[in-house]
């Protein structure tokens, strides 16, 4: 399992950085890393759906984080407002396991570099989000069809009926 989660890993570092090439100038490349990283799951057993509960997580945060930039309110403050309110949203899309990717979404979308404008930077991150989001979910998708994991032999069933 380890070894297939470092190389789904490893796949999404390397087509950030290669869309980052292409698209450098839409997409700030380590904002998709973090998406990207962020939607990946060690785990076999239904990392499919886990995915797609990450992605979204991710999408109510990025939603939250645009609002929020109408609000034009400083940060920390708008960071802590936005936190509570995608989470309050997770909750009732019953998405908390993946509560950790709506604040990282959250916090990508507020944080902006000094002297940088706000909507493009904002633009730029929702990008990155959405790219990060893709690619983990392809990855995923990927890795799973190709390499069938065998989670039933870990199912004490299973054992139970091969000791048999």
């Amino acid at each position: 399992m380890l070894l297939i989660y470092m190389a789904k890993c490893i796949s999404g570092v390397l087509l950030c950085s290669l869309l980052s090439v292409y698209f450098h100038e839409w997409i700030d490349y380590s904002w998709s890393l973090i998406s990207v990283v962020l939607v990946l799951s060690p785990e076999g057993k239904d990392a499919l759906e886990l995915s797609l509960v990450r992605i979204k997580a991710n999408f109510v945060g990025a939603g939250v984080g645009v609002v929020l930039l109408f609000s034009e309110w400083p940060s920390p403050w708008n960071i802590a407002v936005g936190a509570a309110l995608a989470l309050l949203i997770c909750d009732r899309l019953k998405l908390n396991a993946a509560a950790r990717s709506t604040l990282a979404a959250v916090i990508i979308l507020l944080l902006h570099p000094e002297g940088a404008t706000l909507w493009s930077s904002a633009v730029s991150r929702v990008g990155a989000v959405i790219t990060g989001c893709i690619l983990g979910l392809t990855i995923t998708f990927v890795f799973h069809s190709l390499i069938k994991i065998e989670t039933a032999a870990m199912n004490s069933e299973a054992v139970k009926k091969g000791e048999g």
